[in-house]
């Protein structure tokens, strides 16, 4: 399986503020073109490229009846280039949100015909995208750090918040349908979707790659600061910083409240680890792939999506399967009332597209 390229790993190191570039005294360099690669790049380059991740895993082709995963359509993005980041779905309305933060733009996607039906444009990067059921508002969250609120149709702008910088992720609290997006150099920011006003934040040291809510508390990966932390939202505060040690680029993340545990993946080692959420500790931890972007559970299974190119599945008896898809596509959204795993695929020498993959059932063990 080939590892990630010069260029995506440039772009990790640069994100997470680790030297790139020179010569640092006792620290590990290689040479790339005329450059000295600075510790990041050769010691992430090095483990990455050579991580044979899934080397008991034969690779299953997606269209492969046996494959657990199975694509059933694909459904075309016209006119999109580049890095497509978040989706999100409007169930009752049978719609996929598409952020296509190269292109600028979001698209919307009729999942009744398979066709795209508005585009957002003039976007700054957009990243996180949400749908908020009982208002029926689209939210997208951008690099220049302005979280925007669109009305149903997604055509009519309702309102813009600037929070700073770097507007990532975005969630929505099921508690009370209040909004949550991670931002900046560290922080959470809690948004109340009827006056469109920020109602407080949570600062911190790290930009938050992805983060999960759990009732009042979210859990946060910060690759930047080698941490995973425990925030209060309720009470405005961090509560625990749990340093991942060995394991770096903790990138995606999910939650499994049934056995109180955090399952994350580590691209730094490439490394599927399974997180006490009260302690922090690791408590099981196996090889995936070196550039994981995404990360799902299904009952006791484990979906991690791979930009090399493949979906890595871990079943609830541990055997694994390899579903090949594109180089480059890693990000996607799962959605269990569909049985559908939405993955975005760029272009990359044919057009843009979302695969629409059919899941089949996984049946957890799990009170």
């Amino acid at each position: 399986m080939p590892g990630p390229t010069f260029q995506e790993i440039k772009r990790w190191c640069r994100r997470i503020g680790w030297p790139v570039f020179g010569r640092p005294r006792g620290q590990i360099i290689a040479v790339q073109g005329r450059r000295v690669v600075g510790p990041c790049l050769a010691g992430v380059w090095l483990i990455l490229s050579s991580c044979a991740c899934e080397a008991s895993a034969p690779p299953i082709k997606a269209t492969d009846p046996h494959s657990p995963i199975r694509l059933g359509r694909t459904i075309a993005l016209p006119d999109t280039k580049g890095r497509i980041d978040h989706l999100a779905v409007d169930l009752t309305g049978r719609r996929l949100f598409v952020a296509e933060v190269a292109n600028g733009t979001v698209d919307t996607i009729d999942l009744r015909t398979g066709a795209v039906v508005n585009r957002i444009s003039g976007l700054k990067e957009p990243q996180g995208v949400a749908w908020l059921p009982v208002r029926q508002e689209l939210i997208v969250a951008c690099g220049d750090g302005s979280v925007h609120f669109y009305g149903a149709s997604g055509q009519r702008e309702i309102a813009v918040i600037p929070l700073g910088d770097d507007a990532d992720n975005v969630r929505i609290d099921d508690r009370n349908g209040q909004v949550v997006v991670g931002y900046g150099s560290g922080g959470l920011a809690t948004i109340d979707p009827a006056s469109h006003k920020v109602i407080h934040r949570v600062i911190f040291k790290g930009h938050p790659e992805s983060f999960r809510l759990m009732g009042g508390n979210a859990f946060v990966n910060v690759p930047g600061n080698a941490a995973i932390l425990a925030v209060d939202r309720d009470r405005q505060k961090v509560t625990a910083r749990w340093s991942t040690g060995v394991y770096r680029l903790n990138f995606p993340m999910a939650l499994d409240p049934a056995t109180h545990s955090a399952v994350i993946a580590f691209r730094f080692p490439a490394v599927l680890a399974r997180v006490d959420m009260a302690t922090g500790a690791i408590v099981e931890s196996r090889p995936t792939c070196g550039d994981s972007d995404d990360l799902f559970l299904d009952g006791d299974r484990e979906i991690v999506v791979c930009g090399t190119g493949h979906i890595h599945i871990v079943e609830k008896d541990r055997t694994e399967a390899r579903i090949e898809t594109e180089k480059g596509s890693r990000t996607a959204l799962f959605v269990p009332e569909l049985r559908t795993l939405f993955l975005a695929v760029p272009a990359r020498g044919h057009q843009a597209a979302i695969w629409e993959m059919r899941v089949s059932e996984a049946h957890s063990s799990r009170g």
